[in-house]
């Protein structure tokens, strides 16, 4: 998984825990894509201020990934809804089920894909 993406996740996920400081400063990096010196110049505080904020905040929602592993999590539960609904698709087209048994397995599918939504 890419980087930014893994860490725009890791945010999504734990964001709530860092400090509003942290936050701001994440976000204006990662999510709004300024640079060092846009931000130092924002806070009145030096680049490597501003890098190591950034290499802070990262270490620390890493720390949170490793304790509680809630984006482990979710990903292993989309990969095993995919899964499930592949499967349910593969019996829907062999047409050796009644009506009634495709019509419930048609609504498992659609359960389970709201769920990825």
């Amino acid at each position: 998984m890419d980087k930014i993406l893994f860490l725009t996740m890791l945010y999504d996920f734990y964001g709530e825990l860092l400090t509003d400081k942290q936050k701001e400063i994440f976000e204006l990096y990662y999510l709004n894509d300024l640079s060092l010196y846009e931000i130092s110049s924002e806070y009145n505080i030096s680049r490597q201020a501003v890098l190591d904020s950034i290499k802070r905040t990262e270490k620390s929602l890493l720390h949170y990934e490793e304790k509680l592993s809630l984006i482990e999590k979710y990903l292993n539960q989309r990969k095993i809804i995919n899964k499930t609904i592949n499967d349910i698709e593969n019996i829907i087209s062999n047409n050796s089920l009644n009506q009634d048994n495709i019509s419930s397995l048609s609504d498992i599918k659609q359960s389970l894909s709201s769920l990825l939504d």
